[in-house]
């Protein structure tokens, strides 16, 4: 199969190294461009990122040589790629603006950016949990004027750690929810070298992130209704987000009650079992077990289990009745995995397996 040419737009950045470290020898997409800021265009990629590479693993040999492309030569970069992750650092109103540019062209965009998260006909997808969303792609081209380009988007990387534990419940109704959110440093697209102030330290406020937690979920619980998406109702989500001394890997410590309150056994057995549309396509990323379910009472832990199913599962642990909820429980997720490159990639390959996404 001829594969699919990729390219990444804000690839010099955290985000944009987790997309070239997992893109490296993906079986259906080749990154064939990056594209940077004008400061970047010019130099090769190694050049561009010098000593601000932050991933684990080196930097693959394929992406080295690549010459940076400026982001803003839209037409040019359009003509040599099929479709573009975008994880551009700028503005809210210029990712818009360029977002839907690259769109205009025929070219697909999947996000990793907020900007568009509230767009009506942009769909904002969990590819588990609300892939029917897709269908408003439709409504978006016709709006666009284009045959072949939309943008989708990505949430954002503290709900993956508590919405599809929530999810794979929803037969029960979940109604009240409170979680709590210690996220990674990495979340910031920073590491300890380059924010001290971190180690040893907690920090109670994480900006946007709390309206976020609390307004996202509702919206890829939602349904498509004349060709835009309208958020779910009658579930209360409150939430405080809180910035912890860790690398990668955002934990919630969530209460929730119930319309029909389950059993213990009922809600660990859903968890376990639960399985959505990319375990059904059997996609190159997804996990086989999309969450799983710890008895041990000091797990999920961030540094032991972040990188269950290479990052793109959620674990959960600690389920117990509590006194004024129905139940509470701890959720795991890797947020520059799953939360980040690795749920935008998901996105493309279920686009890709849906026909939405084709060679030019």
């Amino acid at each position: 199969m001829e594969k699919l040419r990729v390219g990444i737009l804000g690839g010099t950045g955290m985000v944009g190294q987790r997309f070239i470290t997992l893109l490296e020898n993906h079986p259906w997409f080749e990154v064939v461009l990056v594209a940077a800021s004008p400061r970047s265009a010019g130099k090769t990629y190694e050049e561009a990122v010098g000593g601000r590479w932050k991933m684990a693993t080196p930097m693959p040999d394929g992406v080295k040589n690549l010459v940076v492309k400026d982001v803003n030569d839209i037409q040019e970069i359009s003509s040599s790629v099929d479709f573009v992750f975008s994880a551009v650092d700028m503005t809210k109103d210029e990712i818009k603006a360029i977002e839907e540019a690259y769109a205009k062209t025929g070219t697909p965009v999947v996000s990793n950016n907020s900007a568009h998260r509230w767009t009506p006909d942009v769909p904002m997808v969990v590819p588990e949990i609300n892939p029917e969303h897709l269908e408003v792609i439709e409504s978006q081209k016709k709006r666009l004027g284009t045959d072949r380009g939309f943008i989708v988007v990505k949430p954002n990387c503290s709900i993956q750690s508590y919405t599809p534990a929530l999810h794979a419940l929803k037969e029960y109704e979940p109604k009240l929810v409170v979680a709590t959110t210690y996220q990674a440093i990495s979340g910031a697209g920073k590491n300890f070298t380059d924010w001290p102030e971190m180690e040893d330290n907690i920090i109670p406020y994480i900006g946007g992130e709390e309206e976020k937690s609390e307004q996202e979920p509702l919206r890829i619980w939602g349904h498509v209704e004349d060709g835009q998406i309208v958020k779910a109702e009658g579930l209360d989500i409150t939430t405080q987000c809180i910035r912890v001394p860790v690398t990668d890997g955002h934990t919630a410590a969530v209460f929730v009650s119930f319309e029909k309150k389950p059993s213990k056994d009922a809600i660990i057995k859903a968890w376990n079992d639960f399985r959505g549309l990319p375990q059904e396509l059997e996609l190159p990323s997804a996990p086989k077990q999309f969450i799983k379910y710890f008895e041990e009472d000091n797990r999920p832990q961030a540094k032991l289990d972040r990188d269950y199913e290479q990052g793109m599962g959620v674990t959960v642990g600690r389920l117990r009745e509590d006194k004024v909820f129905d139940y509470k429980f701890v959720g795991l997720s890797h947020n520059t995995v799953r939360g980040a490159a690795g749920g935008a990639v998901l996105i493309a390959e279920l686009l890709k397996a849906q026909g939405y996404i084709t060679k030019k």
